[in-house]
């Protein structure tokens, strides 16, 4: 097993979940109109799960020998703040999401039951939120 490339993409998806942490913290704050209520707390929501990723992913990390980075990467801002734009935005970072996770069961290829298990339940859980995105989505 090929430790320092499978924490090289554990690190990937470390910042991936920090930046989703941001990300949906600062989708909460920006919605606006009749379905606000909800729409916060599923972005509240989404921000604490991306948290609780992030630590299991670190955990991961340093258990194989890494360091967690303190940086995160750019985070852009489209500045489109419109309730369908936004859950666009959210249906490509969950969708970048799973193709990391993949990423990361591809390079584990059998070699590692406990990370295999790790990598298919994150798999399962960010493709059960796409397509939750996508049903939003189905309205506008």
């Amino acid at each position: 097993m090929d430790k320092e490339v499978i924490i090289k993409k554990l690190t990937e998806i470390f910042d991936l979940e920090l930046s989703g942490v941001i990300r949906y913290t600062h989708y909460s704050l920006m919605i606006f109109g009749p379905n606000r209520l909800p729409l916060i707390s599923f972005f509240k929501d989404q921000a604490k799960e991306s948290l609780a990723h992030a630590n299991l992913a670190g955990e991961h990390i340093t258990g194989l020998g890494g360091h967690p980075p303190l940086n995160i990467k750019e985070i852009k801002e489209t500045f489109k703040h419109d309730i369908s734009e936004i859950l666009k935005e959210t249906l490509a970072h969950e969708k970048l999401a799973i193709q990391t996770y993949y990423e990361l069961l591809e390079i584990i290829d059998g070699q590692s039951v406990y990370l295999e298990e790790y990598a298919r339940s994150m798999i399962g859980q960010e493709e059960l939120h796409a397509l939750e995105v996508e049903k939003m989505l189905k309205e506008h």
